[in-house]
């Protein structure tokens, strides 16, 4: 009796001891996947816009990374036709540290934070040669060198669009129209239902009287 005993304790034991192993490598694979993808950067949930023609624009960039960065490198390109032209480069030594950004544009200025990782640049007086695809490029060495890029598209116009809202003034017209057609209905249909119920109480005390006088005659 007591050897079956010990052997269901250490049977649980054993299966305790499983579970727990199983649930390490499930929590390490799954640090593992979010660590793989670490390094990200994003422009933007919107990744394009239009400029008018000699505005200046601002083009997004910020950078995450899940174990931090050390010497991260950042570039701007923009493809000129099917030609990379680098916009500007620097490195970000440690996180809150700014970075020395050396600028290959006239037009383009660094306005970027590391404080906030932020990697963004303006772009002054928009030509339409400017329109096209711009590439923000980030490495982190923290990170065995993984790398990884976004791509913000600019469109440029002689004026912006001006959006018809006609349809939408019309639906919202109509609905206003239907909704103050409800309330007028409702308060019309109170105030006859208090009217009617004002007139009945009246008709109610006007045979109460008469059936007080027939019962009592004079």
């Amino acid at each position: 009796m007591e050897s079956k005993g010990s052997g269901r304790f250490t049977m649980s034991r054993c299966l305790r001891s499983g579970d727990t192993v199983h649930a390490s490598v499930v929590v390490t694979l799954l640090l593992g996947v979010w660590c793989a993808s670490a390094l990200e950067v994003s422009v933007g949930k919107v990744p394009f816009m239009e400029a008018m023609n000699g505005s200046t624009v601002l083009l997004p960039c910020i950078y995450s990374s899940c174990i931090g960065i050390k010497n991260l490198y950042f570039n701007w390109h923009y493809n000129d036709n099917g030609t990379m032209t680098k916009l500007c480069e620097a490195v970000i030594p440690i996180e809150g540290v700014e970075p020395r950004v050396q600028v290959y544009h006239e037009r383009i200025e660094f306005v970027g934070s590391s404080k906030h990782n932020n990697i963004s640049i303006l772009l002054f007086n928009v030509t339409f040669e400017d329109e096209g695809e711009y590439t923000c490029f980030a490495r982190n060495p923290k990170e065995k060198n993984r790398n990884h890029s976004a791509i913000f598209t600019l469109f440029v116009v002689d004026e912006l669009k001006v959006v018809d809202n006609t349809v939408t003034t019309i639906i919202v017209s109509v609905v206003g129209g239907v909704i103050g057609l409800i309330i007028v209905v409702m308060v019309t249909k109170t105030v006859v239902l208090l009217i009617l119920k004002k007139s009945a109480e009246k008709n109610a005390g006007i045979r109460t009287d008469s059936s007080s006088a027939t019962a009592f005659p004079l």
